[in-house]
């Protein structure tokens, strides 16, 4: 689950609670609450299910799924993206050549990414 753990602690300070009152609400020990945010210990499906659900998010959120909505024409689209991913795009923007090359071949510039870092 490539985001659950940033999107779990995220969700969880925007409701304005600690680790425990989430825990306490779900069933759950502080302990398992910190071990999912830090990744080092993934829910079950019905704990995944009673976090969404007293978090107000969709599950598919929790799972890395984020919700598009297609413009047509001039209508303007949204999209539901985590903090840290949001920051990456505003670092990118920041880079005009860069952005504009990576939004021109995104699988080749992520291949070259991987090359150049291994």
């Amino acid at each position: 689950m490539l985001l659950f753990d940033k999107r779990l602690k995220e969700m969880r300070l925007k409701n304005g609670l600690t680790q425990e009152q989430l825990a306490n609400k779900v069933g759950l020990t502080k302990t398992s609450i910190c071990c999912y945010e830090s990744g080092t210990r993934t829910p079950t499906l019905d704990t995944l299910i009673d976090l969404a659900n007293e978090l107000n998010v969709e599950l598919i959120y929790f799972l890395g799924i984020d919700h598009y909505q297609i413009a047509s024409d001039d209508i303007a689209y949204g999209l539901n993206v985590a903090k840290d991913e949001l920051r990456l795009l505003q670092e990118l923007r920041k880079h005009h050549h860069l952005y504009n090359k990576l939004l021109e071949d995104p699988e080749r510039a992520i291949k070259l990414i991987e090359k150049k870092i291994r």
